[in-house]
C-alpha cells in the first residue's frame, strides 16, 4: 500500500523547503551539521545547547506562523516539541543515536516526522501496533507532509498474516472445511473483497472481525508460502507490499514485523535495512520485550497438529495410491498431545531445572521427535509428487530441529544463555529458548553501515535515567534527552494511595480495593478505567462492581476487557460518557480518551512481573552473580516504566483532570516507593477520600487538598 505524492525529488527522501509556506529555506543535501548537543535530562537542558543546522527552520515550521498550524487545527506551538524536533534533526544530520522521552502532550510525533521526511533519507519509522501503524500511515504522515508540501512517497509494511493469501483462499473455497455459518458468511465476503482490493490488508474489511477464525485459512505463513513456485506470484499482495516498500522513502512498520525479520529473515525488512539512513522506533519501551520475544526461539504441538492437518490434506490430494496418510499423522498427533499432556491439566509455565527428572515430559519429547522423523522419511519418499507435498517435507524438518534445538548449550558464556522454559496452555505446550540479553545481538544489528537510530516514547527513563533501558539494549553511552510533558499536572490531577488497605498478597485484597475504589467511582460519576495486573483481578473486579452497581442502582455503563474486542470496548466507553472499564495488561498503554468520558484511573497492584517467570528468575540469577540487586536493577524499573504507562491514561490534553489512584500501599510503606511516585507525574498528593470526592465536586478551578505522600 503506497502513498505518492506527484514529482518526488529523484532517488531522494529529502524536500527542499524553499516551498514551504512562511518562507523557511533550507539546504536539504548540505554537508553534515555541527557535532550533536551534549545529552540532556531536560528540556531546560538542551535549550543551551549549541544551534543545530536546522534550528532555525524548526522554529519557523513549529512557530505559530508555521505550516502546521493550519494543517492541524488543534496545533498550537509547544517548546518541548520544538526542542525535541531539533535533536532528531541533529542525531539525523549526524547520523547518530538518540533516545528521546517526551511526555505525554509533547507531540513527539510530529517532533521525529517532520526531520524524518524533510531530511531523514530512506526511513523506516517503527510503531508498537498495527493500529498505531495504520494511525502514522493514514492520518500523522499524510498530515505532515501536506503541510510541508515534502514530495515523499510513503509506504505501508505490515507482516504476512495481515494480507489475503490467493492460494489459501482458492484452497478453502475448494475444500468447503468450515463449520460455522460466521465463516462461510466471512468467506464469502473475504472472496468479493479480493476483486476490489489494491493491497490486500485484511484491516480493510471491516465486515471480518481480525480474530474471525477464516483468516487462518486464506493468509499464508512463512511455513506455508510457496514463493516464487506460486501459480499466483505476480498478484500476491505480500510481494506487492515489499515490492512498494523497497520504492518509498518513508515505510511504516510496527516492531514484531521489525524483529521477526532480523530473526527470520521473512518479512521484507532486511532487504530496506541496508538502503535506510534513519531508523525511529515509536513506542520504543516495548523494544525489550518484542526483540527478546524473536531472538528467542519457540516451538508448539499446535504447530506439529496444524503440519499433519496439512500433510494428510496434500498427501490424499496428490500421493493417493502412497502410504496409508492417516496412519501417517495419526502416531505423530498422538505423540503431540501425549507430549502436552505430560504437564497435567492447567495452565503453567516451568523452566527447564523445575521439570522433574522423572515426569513424563522427557520421554514424551523423545517419541514426539521419532514420530516426526518418520513422517519426514515418507514425506521424502513422495516429495517428488507435488510442490505442496515438498513444502510440507520442509516444514517437518524445520520442526524436528526445533524440538532438537531445545537444550542447553555449554559453550555459551553466563550472561548470553538462553534460558530453556515450558509454557503449558489448554489444549498446546510451547517450548521456548530466551536469549537472557538480547543487547549484544541488537548491537551488532547496528553494525555497519552509519545510520541514525531513534528510539523515542513517553517512558524510556526512571527518574530521567535511561539506564534500564540503554543497558537491554547495548545503547549504553549513547545520547539521551528528555522534554516533560507541557501539562499542568499539580492543577490538572491527585495521586490518591487511599489508607487502610491489606498488604497485595492478602487473599481479600481485590475486595478490599473495590470496597475502596467504590465511593471514587460514584464522585468521578463513572468515568473511570480500572487497571489490574492480572486477568484473575479483571474478573473479580468485574464480577463485584456489576453486583454493586445493581445494588446500589448506581446507572454506570460497566465494560470488561475480553467480553468484547478492544477497539470496540474503547468506542463503547467513549459514547458512553459514564462508563467503567475493567482491564489488564492491552489497556495499560496506546489507549487515548481525551476529555470528560475519562477523570479515574484506578490501578489495583504495582505492576510487578510474576516472580514465577521463569526468564526474569534466570536474568536475576545473573544479576546477582555480577554483584547487582536484581530487584533495584531490573524489576523495579520494569515496574516503573509500566506503571507511568498505566498512569498515561489519565491526562491527555489540557483541558483534561482527573484522579490517578493507585490502591498499592507498598508505593508507601516500602524504601522503593518514593523512587516510584517520584517517576509519576507531578499531581498534587492525598491519602484522603474526601480530598478526591471534594476534587470531583468543586470542577476545575478549585483547590483540592494536599497530603504529601
Amino acid at each position: 500500500m503506497t502513498d505518492h505524492l506527484p514529482d518526488p525529488l529523484p532517488g531522494s527522501g529529502h524536500a527542499d523547503l524553499s516551498a514551504v509556506p512562511g518562507g523557511v529555506v533550507a539546504d536539504a543535501t548540505a554537508a553534515v551539521a555541527d557535532p550533536a548537543a551534549p545529552a540532556a535530562s531536560d528540556a531546560s537542558d538542551v535549550a543551551t545547547a549549541p544551534a543545530g543546522k536546522y534550528d532555525a527552520d524548526l522554529d519557523r515550521l513549529f512557530g505559530a506562523g508555521g505550516p502546521l498550524a493550519p494543517a492541524v487545527g488543534t496545533f498550537k506551538p509547544r517548546r518541548s516539541q520544538t526542542e525535541m524536533a531539533k535533536a532528531v534533526a541533529q542525531a539525523i544530520a549526524d547520523q547518530q543515536v538518540l533516545m528521546a522521552e517526551a511526555g505525554t502532550g509533547t507531540g513527539k510525533t510530529f517532533a521525529y516526522l517532520v526531520p524524518a521526511l524533510l531530511w531523514g533519507g530512506k526511513t523506516i519509522v517503527s510503531t508498537g501496533t498495527k493500529n498505531l501503524q495504520d494511525q502514522l500511515f493514514l492520518r500523522d504522515i499524510p498530515t505532515v507532509r501536506a503541510a510541508l508540501r515534502a514530495p515523499v512517497s510513503v509506504a505501508l509494511l505490515k507482516g504476512r498474516s495481515n494480507y489475503v493469501c490467493h492460494f489459501h483462499l482458492e484452497r478453502t473455497l475448494q475444500n468447503g472445511r468450515l463449520t460455522s455459518r460466521d465463516d462461510v458468511g466471512h468467506l464469502r465476503e473475504i472472496s468479493r473483497f479480493i476483486k476490489m482490493t489494491s493491497s490486500g490488508d485484511k484491516a480493510e474489511l471491516a465486515k471480518v472481525p481480525e480474530s474471525a477464525t477464516v483468516w487462518n485459512l486464506v493468509t499464508s505463513t512463512r511455513d506455508t508460502c510457496m514463493g516464487a513456485e506460486c501459480q499466483y506470484y505476480q498478484d500476491c499482495f505480500v510481494m506487492k507490499a515489499r515490492r512498494e516498500a523497497q520504492q518509498a522513502d518513508v515505510v511504516v512498520v510496527n516492531h514484531h514485523l521489525f524483529f521477526a525479520d532480523v530473526a527470520l529473515k521473512d518479512t521484507g525488512v532486511a532487504e530496506l535495512l541496508p538502503s535506510a539512513n534513519t531508523i525511529i522506533f515509536d513506542e520504543a519501551h516495548q523494544l525489550p520485550d518484542t526483540a527478546t520475544l524473536f531472538f528467542g526461539q519457540s516451538v508448539s504441538t499446535s504447530q506439529v497438529l496444524e503440519l499433519c492437518r496439512d500433510v494428510l490434506a496434500e498427501g490424499l490430494a496428490h500421493a493417493r495410491g502412497g502410504p496409508d496418510w492417516a496412519k501417517v499423522v495419526t502416531v505423530v498427533e498422538k505423540a503431540a498431545r501425549d507430549l502436552r499432556l505430560s504437564f497435567g491439566d492447567g495452565n503453567l509455565r516451568l523452566s527447564l531445572p523445575q521439570i522433574m527428572p522423572t515426569s513424563q515430559f522427557f520421554p514424551a519429547l523423545e517419541k514426539l521427535k521419532d514420530e516426526l522423523s518418520g513422517m519426514i522419511t515418507v514425506l521424502e519418499e513422495n516429495a517428488a509428487r507435488a510442490e505442496t507435498v515438498e513444502a510440507c517435507r520442509v516444514r517437518a524438518i524445520e520442526l524436528a530441529a526445533a524440538f532438537e534445538g531445545w537444550r542447553p548449550d555449554p559453550k555459551a558464556k553466563a550472561s548470553e544463555q538462553a534460558v530453556l522454559w515450558a509454557e503449558a496452555f489448554s489444549s498446546s505446550l510451547q517450548l521456548h529458548k530466551t536469549p537472557l540479553s538480547i543487547a549484544p545481538i541488537f548491537a551488532s544489528q547496528r553494525e555497519g553501515t552509519p545510520r541514525s537510530w531513534i528510539f523515542t516514547s513517553a517512558t524510556l527513563a526512571v527518574k530521567n535515567d535511561f539506564k534500564h533501558f540503554s543497558d537491554q539494549l547495548g545503547l549504553t553511552g549513547e545520547p539521551a534527552k528528555t522534554w516533560p510533558s507541557p501539562f499542568d499536572y499539580e492543577n490538572q490531577g491527585i495521586l490518591y494511595v487511599p489508607t487502610g488497605l491489606p498488604e497485595p498478597q492478602a487473599a481479600v485484597y481485590t475486595d478490599a480495593v473495590v470496597d475502596a475504589a467504590l465511593p471514587v467511582i460514584e464522585a468521578a460519576g463513572g468515568r473511570t478505567f480500572f487497571l489490574c495486573t492480572t486477568i484473575r483481578a479483571v474478573n473479580k473486579v468485574a464480577e463485584r462492581l456489576r453486583a454493586e452497581f445493581a445494588e446500589r442502582g448506581w446507572d454506570f455503563p460497566l465494560f470488561v476487557q475480553g467480553e468484547r474486542g478492544r477497539t470496540e470496548l474503547l468506542d463503547s466507553f467513549r459514547n458512553a460518557g459514564n462508563a467503567v472499564l475493567v482491564g489488564s495488561q492491552s489497556f495499560w498503554e496506546g489507549v487515548d480518551v481525551r476529555g470528560d468520558a475519562l477523570s479515574l484511573v484506578i490501578i489495583d497492584k504495582l505492576p510487578f512481573a510474576p516472580p514465577d517467570d521463569p526468564v526474569l528468575a534466570a536474568r536475576i540469577e545473573v544479576m546477582e552473580k555480577q554483584g547487582l540487586n536484581g530487584f533495584m536493577h531490573h524489576q523495579l524499573p520494569e515496574a516503573i516504566i509500566t506503571l507511568k504507562q498505566g498512569a498515561g491514561r489519565l491526562i491527555r490534553d489540557v483541558e483534561d483532570r482527573g484522579v490517578l489512584m493507585i490502591c498499592d500501599p507498598r508505593i508507601i510503606t516500602k524504601p522503593y516507593g518514593r523512587r516510584i511516585w517520584q517517576s509519576l507525574p507531578s499531581f498534587k498528593r492525598t491519602r484522603v477520600q474526601e480530598d478526591v470526592i471534594r476534587f470531583f465536586r468543586e470542577g476545575p478551578g478549585e483547590e483540592a487538598g494536599q497530603d504529601a505522600a
